[in-house]
């Protein structure tokens, strides 16, 4: 590890701290390691070993982060509230307010085991038969979230779902306001005003209305081990709100792949192995969902560009974020030119150059 990746895990977590708060919370452990995990890049995640037990601590990145990026809390309270239902989620153990701990609010969960299909898939799924079920179960999964009766579980007030497309696009345009502050004195990307206009001009005028993920994607999911694949748990609940399901699909789909499509703008982000033979197609994988949850996918386009263009929003504010030195992600400076690859590619779904 670098001096300055040293320096920044120091900055994460307070280790005494951290172990003091775990042996009032849990009781004590004969062992005790902590280790940041760094394949996210928006909260922090650390992997704690507890004695026989493995944790997972999640807490923000440090240094200024744009309204409500990156609540941590917010994604406690759902997981905690889906412990019992259709929904796989991490067991959820204990949040914290107290930033003499860490030094931000944080929470505790226990590590669920299995594969995130990020890079590759395992080789127990390399089939036509297991990639097939990886399709199902995850779009099988979104249809529990979409389904599940968010009022009794306690979340009737976790949102306000009426309204939630067009707060989408205010949103994410002032988002890229807060992180164009500082970024624009590098670069500027205009398309990404002309994408938000036609956005603006273009939100669906009704929509159901359910918890929604608000990051749903294969790499934000676990499988567990052995065969057939099951999905485990589904992670990162640090956008869920109450909304517009569709654009939860259409997120999902803006990652999905199929072997017509062009080369990725971002290869870092893009699950290419999903072109292999056996896996669904996009259709095949709305088709399912449809057929699920009897919501029907409409304004393909308007939801696909808007997942984009909130990919390309957080790229600015990873930007943002790298410019002032809040962090120690070596995908953050690519941003610079990666933002602009996105907002053409929003474009290009805008002007029918990506169909579903």
């Amino acid at each position: 590890m670098t001096d300055r990746a040293d320096e920044y895990v120091d900055r994460l977590v307070d280790e005494a701290a951290l172990r003091a708060y775990l042996e009032a919370e849990l009781g004590p452990a004969d062992s005790f390691a902590v280790e940041r995990h760094g394949e996210g890049h928006s909260n922090e995640t650390l992997f704690v070993e507890w004695g026989d037990r493995d944790l997972v601590v999640r807490r923000p990145p440090p240094g200024e982060t744009a309204d409500t990026a990156h609540d941590v809390l917010r994604e406690y309270r759902v997981m905690h509230a889906l412990q019992d239902t259709a929904v796989p989620v991490p067991e959820t153990l204990a949040a914290c307010e107290d930033h003499d701990v860490v030094g931000s609010d944080f929470y505790v969960m226990a590590r669920v085991p299995g594969d995130v299909l990020r890079d590759d898939e395992p080789e127990r799924f390399a089939d036509p038969g297991a990639r097939e079920r990886v399709g199902e179960e995850l779009v099988d999964t979104l249809a529990a979230v979409h389904d599940l009766d968010y009022e009794a579980v306690g979340l009737g007030e976790f949102g306000r779902p009426q309204g939630y497309t067009q707060r989408q696009v205010d949103r994410w345009r002032q988002q890229l306001e807060w992180a164009f502050e500082v970024t624009s004195d590098e670069r500027e990307v205009p398309e990404l005003d002309r994408v938000g206009d036609w956005l603006a001009a273009n939100v669906p005028q009704t929509h159901p209305e359910t918890l929604v993920h608000g990051d749903y994607k294969l790499d934000n999911v676990v499988f567990a081990p052995g065969t057939p694949p099951e999905l485990a748990a589904v992670l990162d609940w640090e956008m869920a709100t109450l909304g517009d399901p569709r654009a939860d699909l259409g997120w999902m789909l803006s990652y999905w792949r199929d072997p017509k499509d062009p080369d990725p703008v971002v290869e870092d982000l893009a699950n290419r192995f999903v072109e292999r033979d056996g896996y669904p197609s996009r259709r095949d994988l709305v088709e399912r969902y449809e057929a699920a949850t009897g919501i029907v996918y409409t304004d393909d386009r308007f939801y696909r560009s808007l997942a984009v263009y909130k990919l390309a929003a957080l790229g600015e504010m990873f930007f943002r974020r790298h410019l002032e030195g809040n962090a120690d992600d070596p995908m953050y400076p690519l941003m610079e030119d990666r933002v602009p690859a996105l907002a053409e590619r929003a474009g290009r779904i805008i002007d029918g150059d990506e169909p579903l």
